[in-house]
């Protein structure tokens, strides 16, 4: 199975371009900053699932790499919620993302723990 037939690897992906766009309608001194952070943190998810799964020789890889994919995702969680506290998203926005990225941590817990531990 290739990493681009998981729900999880392709929500995650689509965030993940989203998120690039919504970062570029911050107001321009925080574009360096946050913006960037946020880009990096939503592309970590996909990226880290494509290279977990390519490890299909070491299930300690896999599992490694999806772990830090779960990390990026709850590092996502804050920075929305951040950024609705802060006005910088309406609780529209807030909503949507934050309920996307919810599904993607109970998709990535779920698929962690259906690898075998060895």
């Amino acid at each position: 199975m290739s990493h681009r037939d998981l729900d999880v690897y392709k929500r995650s992906y689509h965030l993940a371009i989203e998120i690039h766009k919504l970062s570029l309608k911050l107001p321009r001194y925080l574009q360096y900053d946050l913006g960037d952070q946020i880009r990096r943190a939503s592309r970590s998810i996909p990226s880290n699932i494509a290279e977990g799964m390519g490890r299909a020789k070491s299930v300690k890889d896999k599992k490694n790499f999806l772990k830090d994919a779960l990390g990026s995702n709850d590092e996502m969680l804050f920075n929305l919620e951040f950024m609705r506290d802060a006005r910088l998203l309406d609780e529209k926005q807030f909503d949507y993302h934050s309920k996307e990225y919810i599904i993607c941590g109970k998709q990535l817990h779920n698929l962690i723990v259906s690898l075998p531990d060895n």
